[in-house]
């Protein structure tokens, strides 16, 4: 392949000289020489080192003009693929942005104790429906005490799940991105929150922790967790976890309503690790980077190890809307919280963030069609116009299509 790598349309984009299928194609063998691949990780680990690649199919972009061509592999689509999401979170973010409301927003992450990640790797469709759920429902119990916000109201929140370190150990967590006050109950007005505070970390922890560990109580006395523990050490664990204060962090305000999406979308799509964060490989180490300047170094099978622990189950939703998020009020109650609200004329600069990967197709302030076919929409985003040919700069280059070829033996994964 050459140094550019397509997306599920043919696009070029630009290759990391390093990506994570390439280090499966590699170590993969010695890595099952001491661990088997669960059904779900060896149709992920398919379709990664399959992507882009002759084993999928594509096409042939050909210039009429001057002759030139080059082949464009088709992708994977897998959600756990580091290079099948860039255009896909484009369109999410341009539409998500029909349902921004002209407020300032809040950023909360709430994080399951490490006592619980062993019940969590067991039993993780219960384990992160329960968080979801128990952190959503503290939010909104706050919320509609007048305690806090001084009226009874509804705020909107969007929650991604993420399971990861920078390292790539796991650590589930839930990014909430939360509206900075909400709709009254009789929605008559909209609440607004302070600009510098929501509401205290430690009542919001004490509330997620009651309200997680009552959901964790009940699915144990149904019988659907797979718990390791015995009866005497789940009641020491429980002892714990209740002495404990969960980590609840609310990171500063955002600026303003069309940068809420941009910062979300770094986190909607996005896996384990990007190729962008990738260093070096070889027979000992995989080099990628963690924060800032700093790396981090993995034996080639430990990398695999820990990447493969962050697919989720398969169907499993990652990505939820409550309170006037949810599907069920978008067309009702956000519209009243909309018709309540002055619009916003100007958009504040970006929020700083270090979790920005390199590779990363970036998002435009401007909101673009959802629909918009994939030429104008990579046009729009990164002034790539893909009908120009790279020879003689001139829009002649058609499409024929390549069948897909028989995967050589280094990309098919065995059952």
């Amino acid at each position: 392949m050459s140094d550019h790598a397509r997306c599920p349309s043919g696009v070029v984009l630009p290759r990391p000289a390093l990506e994570v299928a390439d280090i499966f194609r590699r170590h993969l063998d010695e890595y099952r020489q001491l661990h088997a691949l669960t059904p779900g990780q060896q149709a992920v680990v398919g379709d990664l080192v399959a992507c882009r690649t002759a084993a999928l199919g594509g096409h042939l972009d050909l210039c009429t003009a001057c002759g030139f061509e080059r082949p464009a592999y088709n992708s994977c689509r897998n959600r756990h693929c580091p290079k099948c999401q860039a255009l896909r979170q484009a369109r999410w973010v341009e539409a998500r942005l029909q349902r921004i409301l002209p407020v300032h927003y809040f950023h909360i992450v709430f994080t399951l104790p490490s006592e619980l990640h062993g019940l969590a790797f067991n039993n993780r469709t219960a384990i992160f429906d329960l968080l979801f759920k128990s952190a959503t429902a503290a939010t909104l119990a706050l919320a509609a005490d007048p305690k806090w916000l001084g009226y009874d109201a509804q705020p909107g929140i969007t929650a991604v799940l993420h399971t990861w370190t920078r390292e790539l150990r796991f650590h589930p967590h839930l990014h909430c991105i939360v509206t900075g006050g909400g709709l009254a109950r009789d929605q008559s007005q909209w609440v607004a929150a302070p600009r510098d505070f929501l509401f205290p970390v430690h009542v919001l922890g004490a509330l997620f922790r009651g309200k997680f560990m009552a959901g964790l109580q009940q699915l144990l006395d149904d019988g659907e967790l797979h718990d390791q523990a015995d009866d005497r050490a789940a009641r020491r664990r429980r002892q714990r976890l209740y002495k404990t204060s969960w980590v609840v962090y609310a990171k500063r305000p955002f600026g303003g309503p069309q940068q809420v999406y941009r910062y979300l979308g770094r986190y909607t799509h996005r896996v384990a690790i990007s190729n962008g964060r990738l260093l070096s490989m070889d027979d000992h180490a995989v080099v990628f980077r963690t924060r800032g300047d700093e790396t981090a170094s993995l034996p080639p099978t430990e990398f695999i190890g820990r990447f493969l622990q962050h697919i989720l189950p398969k169907g499993f939703v990652k990505i939820r809307h409550f309170g006037l998020m949810s599907s069920g009020n978008v067309n009702g109650k956000l519209e009243r919280a909309r018709a309540l609200l002055p619009a916003v004329a100007t958009d504040p600069p970006d929020e700083a963030s270090d979790d920005h990967d390199e590779h990363e197709v970036p998002l435009s302030p401007a909101s673009l069609a959802p629909d918009l076919a994939w030429p104008q929409l990579l046009l729009a985003l990164t002034g790539q116009d893909v009908t120009l040919c790279p020879r003689c700069q001139k829009r002649t280059i058609q499409r024929q299509t390549l069948p897909p070829a028989r995967a050589p033996p280094q990309t098919r994964i065995a059952a």
